[in-house]
């Protein structure tokens, strides 16, 4: 699968998913820019690797939830590259470890919608924009798999508002910006982040038990899908939901 020659942005490049995204489509071949919110060791790290792999790699400093940074984004893309082809919009809240999982249940609620839902949409409008200038591209969203069957806890109830969202605007925008747009949703499930490994060890052995392929994902595992699906080979697909989960919701 190439990105050869295409501009791609990634939000929340600095670690975990988005850093291997930003990683995985550098060695396909794309020149990007990365944002970042608050740890600038983490897309100094990007940034290297990016540049080892022989791709032009620019950071960019952005809260994704406020739109005047959302906009400064897309502005700063035009003046560096011109255009963009493909806008992946991984960054998120963390509710679940820091100072994040000691927020109430309204706190949580509050982040999510400004990160997740919010700062989704606008950038995704502000791909369109790039796009729409240009000659078309592809835009990925990230979801969450448990999304279509629910799961119980506060947590759980609070990523389903928040991805839930995500990925019914993005089956609407997909059919909006059809055809010179594709946009599809890529639904991680159990991913060894910093959650997975600060997660009880007897509740990650029961994750894998009860997951078909036997283990954790690893944030490889959702660079290459969403290399895939950047890419031409995946040129017929549209609204779309690939689930990265090794089984666990089919």
């Amino acid at each position: 699968m190439s990105l050869a020659g295409k501009v791609a942005v990634v939000t929340g490049g600095s670690s975990g998913i988005g850093q291997a995204i930003a990683l995985a489509c550098a060695r396909a071949g794309a020149d990007l820019l990365v944002t970042y919110q608050n740890n600038r060791r983490g897309i100094d790290e990007t940034v290297r690797r990016v540049q080892e792999a022989g791709r032009v790699a620019v950071p960019l400093q952005v809260d994704i939830s406020r739109g005047d940074q959302v906009e400064h984004l897309a502005r700063t893309v035009h003046d560096r590259f011109g255009r963009v082809d493909v806008w992946i919009n991984n960054a998120g809240a963390d509710i679940l470890t820091g100072r994040g999982g000691k927020l109430s249940r309204a706190e949580k609620l509050e982040l999510l919608l400004a990160v997740d839902v919010r700062g989704t949409v606008q950038a995704s409008w502000a791909a369109v924009g790039l796009m729409r200038a240009g000659s078309g591209g592809v835009i990925l969203n990230m979801s969450w798999d448990h999304v279509t069957q629910g799961m119980k806890g506060e947590n759980p109830i609070l990523y389903s508002v928040a991805k839930g969202a995500i990925a019914s605007f993005s089956r609407s925008l997909a059919r909006e910006v059809a055809p010179a747009i594709r946009v599809n949703i890529l639904a991680p499930g159990f991913i060894e982040t910093a959650f997975g490994e600060e997660a009880d060890p007897t509740w990650r052995d029961e994750v894998v038990a009860g997951t078909p392929l036997a283990r954790w994902g690893v944030p490889e595992d959702v660079a290459q899908a969403a290399v895939f699906l950047a890419s031409d080979a995946a040129g017929f697909l549209t609204g779309q939901t690939l689930a990265v989960n090794g089984g666990v919701v089919m």
